[in-house]
């Protein structure tokens, strides 16, 4: 039996089994990490990549490694010198790649590794059952839930015609399924206004130049982080956490994420483009859509403008449902887990869904607030999942 098993290979998983390795709460022989990948941020990396992402939004601080100036002090001894932008130091995709991969080498994080599918998870006695699609049964004493919402990608109405008429020619850049051939196929529409719209428009652009339009609903909103940093700390979270209202909670971090933004480097890189006439940038909503002979068409509402392109790229976010769809229903019903009205769990300070279940990512941002997605609020699941273990022992 594992003294630990965490469901998910992504940031959220390999930063806690960074964390609870590092601070001899286990050690990687006595760890599952179970993953439909061959390797470690399998899908961080396929699509940072596709984006064409050069730096993180993340200050260098939050990485996956306990100390925070482990990144930082890893660039000083690589020889990094040019590889951070801006006054919060947020480090390039290469750098940051480079270190997830040092601190994998150091904790051998491959001796943990399990290729699967999890269908089904059940406390039995004193343990838990993990069952795989292929069969296999795993068995540990503490599980770790780090399921995100990447697969929950958010397809508007109009689209979905298209996407039946023509599916390798318009689907979501975020589509785990998506060819980089889509991205070879001028002209473009790119739809969506936050960074990934951002990123992929500023790729598309230098390869197609003058072949590029962006349409966002919104004049493009200026934000350095996805949330206030206030939300990193007490000064957001002391507030946060006193309020017993869950349905408040949800609103306050759906109204806290600055959704549908992007850092002011990014923002001067589109406004350059456009004034070189390399991209065009509409601001407008989809009224109707058209697969035609001559390549996809798009109406807009307001002044009956007419878009063609050959491809559309969707950047268009995220369906809100709870991650893990089926599997993690069945877990509610069958073991009794308290979920809020929304439907995301109800969990203690640490993170216990309950005794010996743990959640990490989108599931416990009712308990770690907005940054709970992201790079942070990895690190805050680890924090403290790792100092609740402490404290019982």
């Amino acid at each position: 039996m594992e003294e630990w098993i965490i469901v998910g290979g992504g940031l959220h998983g390999c930063t806690i089994a960074t964390f609870l390795i590092k601070n001899k709460i286990t050690s990687v022989d006595k760890m599952k990490i179970i993953d439909l990948h061959d390797e470690p941020l399998f899908e961080w990396k396929k699509r940072t990549s596709l984006i064409g992402m050069e730096y993180l939004r993340s200050p260098s601080v939050h990485h996956i490694d306990v100390d925070p100036y482990s990144l930082q002090r890893y660039a000083k001894k690589n020889m990094h010198k040019t590889s951070f932008f801006g006054p919060y130091k947020r480090p390039s995709l290469q750098l940051f790649n480079e270190h997830c991969q040092s601190i994998f080498s150091d904790i051998q994080i491959k001796k943990a590794w399990y290729k699967g599918m999890v269908k089904n998870c059940r406390r039995f006695k004193d343990r838990w059952i993990v069952e795989l699609s292929d069969n296999t049964i795993l068995e540990g004493k503490n599980l770790v839930l780090t399921i995100s919402i990447n697969s929950q990608y958010l397809l508007p109405n109009w689209a979905l015609p298209l996407q039946k008429s023509r599916p390798s020619n318009i689907l979501h850049i975020l589509n785990p399924a998506v060819d980089r051939k889509i991205l070879e196929d001028p002209p473009f529409i790119v739809v969506g206004g936050g960074i990934t719209s951002a990123h992929i428009t500023i790729k598309l652009a230098k390869r197609y130049p003058g072949k590029v339009t962006l349409l966002t609903r919104h004049t493009l909103r200026i934000k350095d982080f996805d949330s206030d940093p206030g939300w990193l700390g007490p000064k957001n979270l002391a507030g946060f956490q006193k309020i017993t209202n869950l349905q408040e909670r949800k609103h306050i971090i759906k109204m806290a994420r600055n959704r549908g933004s992007l850092p002011g480097e990014l923002y001067r890189k589109l406004k350059k483009l456009e004034n070189d006439r390399h991209i065009n940038i509409i601001i407008g909503e989809v009224h109707s859509a058209a697969d035609t002979e001559q390549g996809f068409e798009l109406k807009l509402n307001e002044e009956d403008t007419l878009l063609k392109a050959e491809t559309i790229v969707l950047a268009t976010g995220f369906r809100p449902d709870v991650p893990g769809g089926e599997f993690i229903q069945k877990m509610v019903q069958v073991e009794n887990l308290q979920c809020a009205d929304c439907g995301y769990p109800i969990v203690s300070s640490s993170l216990e869904w309950c005794p010996h279940l743990y959640v990490s990512g989108p599931l416990a941002e009712l308990e770690i607030g907005p940054v709970a997605r992201n790079i942070a609020g990895a690190r805050h699941a680890a924090e403290r999942i790792v100092k609740s273990i402490k404290t019982k022992s």
